[in-house]
């Protein structure tokens, strides 16, 4: 069986060969070239019994096409597969072809003229039954062993030969990997900020209103107790303080919900959130913001905290007197930049503010370059991917 697949292979390989030099004006495009390069790669792996990651279809066109990594070795395969489809193909085509006259020529010379009769060994015409009962057979044999010899390792030869020119190499497999991790990053982005949202709309809508419910409960219970001249004064006293409890439990839930997703993002998306975060700064800052098309909700949390966090530390530490956050997108990279015209000198050591934003920027795979030197300004820089 492997004998009769490698034979079937390197015939193909051999009419591919004749084909790749016929229709080589036409191949010569990268996207045929590619095409035409994934078959045979794939003929490789299937007889080499290993596992191939599919290469991907060739999309771009024009001179984007020929700048692709991999045009060079799919242009590359073509004179490589010409060449070794004739010089591995014909000797197998020889091989078998040369079975035929064998069996003939051993059963049926009888029926040809005498100027037509089969040939064995290339130049032994068949004359009678002692020649064709004892080269007919030794010409089966010996094709049929070397065919059985010979065939699977040259197959294997010119499938290993394939897989070498069309496989990637170590940049373009990093490159591989650094774009499926893009992708997927950005996948996560997306469930995170759709978990977040799910968050915190269930504690919006359940946990606290259901605490509301309690507590507007025991407020008109106290009131009930209150308003009867002669009652339990334990029994108040316990109503007040699960009254109290209550109110205390709501406003630690609607501090948890700010810090999980702030509700203004889910209500006035994230250019409204920082307008309604630099309004409330006493300084006087200026917002500016591009076009941010959409930005996963884990990336507008981080933002929103981070330049709430550097308007507070401008406020508190800085001396300024005026401020500025601008927001860019370019691709899939949200730009941040907060300036302040005071003091400078910050320094991420003396206090928790800036860390904080800086390990809510990393947790995301952004950077943050801070830049306050002794006298000011200060200038904090922001990037974070917000998609692929």
């Amino acid at each position: 069986m492997q004998v009769w697949r490698s034979g079937v292979y390197l015939l193909v390989s051999l009419a591919s060969g004749i084909a790749t030099v016929l229709a080589l004006p036409v191949l010569w495009y990268p996207g045929l070239a590619r095409r035409w390069a994934n078959w045979h790669r794939n003929r490789a792996g299937r007889l080499l019994g290993i596992p191939l990651e599919p290469r991907p279809a060739l999309r771009a066109s024009g001179r984007r096409a020929w700048t692709d990594p991999a045009t060079p070795r799919d242009l590359l395969w073509l004179p490589v597969n010409a060449l070794t489809g004739f010089a591995l193909g014909v000797p197998t085509l020889l091989c078998v072809g040369n079975l035929v006259p064998g069996a003939v020529g051993t059963a049926l010379w009888w029926a040809f003229s005498p100027e037509d009769r089969p040939r064995l060994f290339v130049e032994v015409a068949v004359t009678g039954w002692a020649t064709a009962l004892t080269l007919g057979p030794l010409q089966i044999v010996l094709l049929v062993t070397l065919a059985y010899l010979c065939f699977p390792p040259v197959a294997r030869v010119h499938a290993r030969i394939c897989l070498a020119v069309l496989s990637h190499s170590a940049a373009e497999d990093l490159a591989d990997r650094v774009e499926v991790l893009t992708r997927t990053r950005a996948d996560v982005l997306d469930a995170h900020g759709a978990e977040l949202r799910r968050i915190e709309r269930d504690l919006h809508d359940g946990t606290q209103a259901r605490l509301v419910a309690i507590a507007m409960r025991l407020a008109v219970a106290r009131q009930a107790f209150s308003d009867v001249p002669r009652n339990d004064q334990f029994v108040q006293d316990l109503l007040r303080d699960a009254h109290e409890g209550t109110e205390e439990a709501m406003t630690e839930l609607r501090e948890v919900i700010r810090t999980v997703y702030p509700p203004i993002l889910a209500d006035r998306g994230l250019a409204g959130a920082l307008t309604a975060v630099t309004t409330r700064c006493v300084i006087p800052t200026r917002l500016e913001t591009g076009d941010l098309e959409d930005v996963p909700a884990a990336v507008e949390a981080v933002v929103y905290f981070a330049v709430a966090e550097a308007l507070t530390n401008v406020a508190k530490h800085s001396g300024a007197t005026t401020a500025g956050v601008r927001v860019d997108r370019t691709a899939d990279r949200l730009s941040v930049v907060i300036t302040d015209d005071g003091a400078g000198g910050a320094d991420p050591r003396r206090g928790t503010g800036i860390a904080g934003i800086r390990r809510r920027v990393l947790a995301l795979d952004g950077t943050v370059d801070l830049d306050s030197p002794a006298g000011g300004p200060t200038t904090i820089t922001l990037e974070l991917p917000c998609g692929s």
